[in-house]
């Protein structure tokens, strides 16, 4: 879903400037789910606009307003307008983890081969 800034006045950020956004959104998820914040493609790819942290985690527990970490990446400023859609939002199942701790752990055809280890 798209989410849109809930401002009572539009607000300007300059090159580089960074800022939270609020959306005027609370939300309570099941146990089990997450909500991921995304950007808008047409922002970054048009204007510069883009989210920091992303995708950005909503966890089950939080209960706070969801607010977008936006960042401009453009040479020059930009406006966000009240009502702008500024973000997409995406709730997503996922699992929970038990850890085990091991002494060692079992080979694979990658090993610890790190950043471009598996091809061109």
């Amino acid at each position: 879903m798209d989410l849109r800034a809930s401002l009572t006045e539009a607000i300007t950020l300059g090159p580089l400037e960074r800022t939270l956004v609020p959306t005027g959104l609370f939300i309570e998820l099941p146990i089990g789910f997450e909500a991921q914040i995304r950007p808008r493609s047409g922002l970054a790819a048009k204007r510069g606009l883009t989210m920091l942290n992303s995708p950005g985690t909503i966890d089950s527990d939080y209960r706070g307003e969801i607010k977008c970490i936006v960042v401009n990446l453009s040479n020059e400023s930009q406006t966000i307008e009240p009502g702008e859609r500024i973000a997409q939002m995406v709730v997503a199942k996922h699992e929970r983890v038990e850890w085990q701790p091991v002494e060692q752990l079992l080979d694979s055809e990658r090993g610890a081969g790190g950043f471009g280890s598996t091809g061109k």
